[in-house]
């Protein structure tokens, strides 16, 4: 079973309490947040390291290493092999910054997209833009119901109900 497997496995386990996974997410959080404090203070600087090395340099173990780069893997500017990753796999944090900003927006962590860290990065206008073309990813969008008496979008000057309507 691979480390991506087993992180899944036991954070997202259905047959888990609640407690139970507090216990795990809690602490994950708290280091994951201070990950981003240090990658986001030198967002142009490149860490590399095997996933063990990471590990010890950011105080994490090993799975909750592997938690962390499935979590930024759509992220990175050139993503980890993250289903084959062991604690020995060489891998890049290099991200790619409005695409890291986004995904925070879309998963709803709130904690990691209000870093005081990203004032540094974007404007307040950026991170608004940034923020709303994130939020509109997710809204669908119906194009104006073609009404029965309304002329044929087809362009033959017959009513709708009458031309391509008949077979709808």
């Amino acid at each position: 079973m691979s480390l991506l497997q087993e992180w899944r496995d036991k954070a997202y386990n259905p047959k888990a309490t609640k407690k139970e996974l507090e216990a795990i997410w809690t602490p994950y959080f708290e280091k994951e947040k201070a990950i981003y404090e240090q990658l986001l203070a030198e967002p142009d600087k490149e860490v590399r390291g095997t996933v063990k090395e990471l590990a010890e340099k950011y105080d994490m173990d090993i799975m909750n290493m592997i938690g962390f780069l499935d979590g930024i893997d759509e992220s990175l500017v050139t993503p980890n092999n993250i289903e084959e990753i062991d604690e020995n796999s060489e891998v890049s944090l290099l991200f790619d910054k409005a695409k890291l900003y986004k995904n925070m927006v879309g998963a709803k962590a709130d904690w990691l997209y209000n870093l005081p860290q990203w004032e540094a990065i974007f404007s307040e206008e950026e991170r608004k833009a940034l923020y709303l073309e994130e939020k509109k990813s997710g809204t669908i969008v119906k194009g104006k119901k073609i009404g029965r008496n309304d002329p044929c979008p087809c362009g033959s000057g017959k009513k709708y109900k009458y031309c391509c309507g008949r077979n709808a």
